[in-house]
């Protein structure tokens, strides 16, 4: 392996490393606190949800005007709605989502997955201003629920529906119908708003959530990396992201809005107008920062819908709130898996979504241990690549056996540096090697490392995945032990188990390639180096490197062993065709042809 190819290797190490930077969190900076505000109408800042009476020339100023201050006095009332799939707990206290528990999922310390943040008292409420200048958020208002018991089980094809009702002052409603269908996260909100039209003013109201979703993974800070907010319109992604403390982000966007939403890691809320078209929709993002360094972003969305002043409209809404699974997003036809990582639209995604995700599902409807998955995969994808590392291998082969030779050049051409490389060059030229054969076909594998890269970091079904014995959750790294010290410039203490046997794996392959006396710091550097930026990577993603470096030792000794007493060759002539249909004839014909 010669100059060229070692640079073919660090040129893959430093795009590896842009690429961890890329998709890392920025170091977050402890004991800053910041405040989250709400959405707004025109982006204007609102009063927090609990708005307490004004006080304006001595006079006290209901914050609900004439229309609705009666509303803020009443008894809540829980309602619980249990499917399959989770369970709900809606209060009449904003007609909001109080509690949205998943069934199938824990959370890193094995209690049951809950998105809502039920310390704000749920959440999914309208904003609004009305005629007579107040800004109403019906979060804190009391609504009437025609619910006929405290606990619903929805089983089977039953549907549920539950009807909420907050009656205005001058004998207008707002009717919010929550509909729950069994072996579905998403359910239906209806909105009507009924002789609103002396009270609703601006020709806008919106449906917001405000309060994000509440985390659910150990290390906030690579949760963190993940969560955002978005809307989606004309094929176009909007995202924005509140990677810093004290600094709010937020879009006000107008038109015709496919949907918006927010998540975490592995779950998401998202809001679908069903009809009629939306307005426009408002995200925002605000960073806190956590004890021990920690860190949550939670976001604001909301999508506007217009205000006609009619005596009766009617909106409607599917409100997903579940787990990012591709195909069940897919499903919607409407892009919104587009909110899940899979790497660049441009190239990465296509191979992450179009390939890799359907063969590993398929491999794990075969097998349901995904440590075994992925092992099996990597053998897939390895044959898959095995002309391109043939190649490789080949080449390098061919670079090991040209050593010799091109050592006499240099010793023979030391002080004439332009000599010796049109030497070494004419080398190369007269025996047939490509002095970048061996790397090129690495880096033509760059799409499919950071195609892998993005599927085993976010892919759902990898998390809390176990496979043997201390490996009991392929989306975080392992841990064998725990070092009583941080290693300087990562910043670890932690070792993984996973990627030290990839480390080993590597030196052995670098130990078989790796030939030139001075080039013997490569054998080591590379192995150490890339073991300490994998140790901080998903074990299913370290998994799948090991078991594809064991196959690449194997595949290297076996060509090896094919070639190591063949004799290095001068390429033969290729003889000039004469072209035409003649050059397909044998000579006797060729010979006619000269007469």
């Amino acid at each position: 392996m010669d100059r060229q190819t070692i640079a073919g290797f660090l040129l893959i190490f430093l795009l590896l490393m842009v690429w961890m930077w890329y998709n890392s969190p920025p170091p977050k900076p402890p004991g800053e606190q910041t405040t989250q505000s709400l959405t707004t109408i025109d982006s204007a800042n609102v009063p927090p949800k609990q708005m307490p009476p004004e006080e304006r020339g001595g006079k006290t100023i209901d914050p609900y005007g004439k229309f609705f201050s009666s509303a803020t006095r009443g008894q809540e009332r829980l309602i619980t709605v249990e499917t399959d799939l989770f369970i709900a707990e809606l209060s009449t206290k904003g007609a909001t989502i109080r509690r949205w528990e998943l069934k199938n999922y824990k959370t890193w310390d094995g209690l049951p997955v809950q998105l809502v943040d039920y310390d704000r008292n749920g959440d999914l409420s309208l904003l609004f201003t009305t005629s007579d200048g107040r800004l109403v958020n019906t979060h804190d208002l009391y609504f009437e629920a025609d619910a006929p018991q405290n606990h619903i089980k929805v089983e089977n094809n039953f549907e549920f529906k539950i009807k909420f009702t907050l009656p205005s002052a001058n004998g207008g409603s707002i009717v919010k119908t929550l509909t729950f269908k069994n072996d579905d996260y998403a359910f239906n909100c209806d909105v009507k708003l009924a002789n609103l039209g002396a009270v609703i003013s601006n020709y806008e109201y919106q449906l917001v959530w405000e309060s994000g979703l509440r985390y659910t993974e150990h290390n906030s800070i690579d949760e963190s990396g993940f969560a955002a907010a978005y809307s989606y319109a004309g094929k176009e992604l909007t995202e924005i992201d509140a990677p810093s403390a004290n600094e709010r982000v937020q879009k006000d966007l107008t038109g015709v809005v496919d949907w918006v939403a927010s998540r975490t890691k592995y779950f998401a809320l998202a809001i679908i107008p069903r009809g009629p078209s939306s307005e426009g929709t408002y995200i925002e993002g605000n960073h806190t920062p956590m004890p021990d360094n920690g860190a949550y972003e939670s976001y604001t969305v909301a999508m506007k819908m217009s205000f006609k002043g009619a005596t009766s409209e009617d909106a409607s809404f599917a409100i997903f709130l579940g787990p990012l699974e591709h195909d069940r997003l897919k499903a919607y036809d409407n892009g919104l898996e587009n909110i899940m990582s899979l790497g660049w639209a441009w190239l990465i995604r296509p191979i992450a979504e179009y390939v890799f995700l359907p063969v590993m599902s398929g491999l794990h409807y075969l097998v349901p241990n995904w440590g075994i998955v992925i092992i099996i995969f990597s053998i897939l994808i390895k044959i898959a690549l095995h002309p391109l590392t043939k190649t490789s291998m080949k080449s390098m082969k061919k670079m090991q056996q040209l050593q010799p030779m091109m050592e006499e050049i240099r010793q023979k051409h030391k002080d004439d540096p332009q000599k010796m490389n049109q030497s070494i060059m004419n080398l190369y030229k007269e025996y047939g090697v490509n002095p970048a054969g061996g790397c090129l076909p690495i880096l033509l594998q760059m799409p499919i490392l950071y195609a892998l890269y993005a599927v085993f970091r976010a892919h759902i079904d990898l998390r809390q995945a176990a496979f043997v014995w201390w490996i009991n959750d392929l989306s975080v790294p392992d841990t064998i032990v725990s070092l009583p010290f941080h290693i300087p410039l990562f910043g670890m203490k932690d070792i993984s188990g996973i990627a030290l046997l990839m480390g080993i794996t590597m030196f052995v392959q670098q130990k078989m390639t790796v030939k030139d006396p001075r080039q013997k710091m490569m054998v080591w550097l590379m192995p150490i180096m890339l073991t300490l930026v994998f140790n901080s990577l998903p074990s299913g993603l370290n998994l799948y490197y090991a078991v594809f470096n064991i196959l690449s030792i194997a595949q290297q000794y076996l060509i090896n062993k094919q070639h190591d007493n063949e004799p290095l060759r001068k390429p033969e002539p290729k003889k000039k065709s004469l072209g035409g249909i003649f050059g397909k004839f044998p000579n006797e014909f060729r010979k006619l042809r000269k007469k």
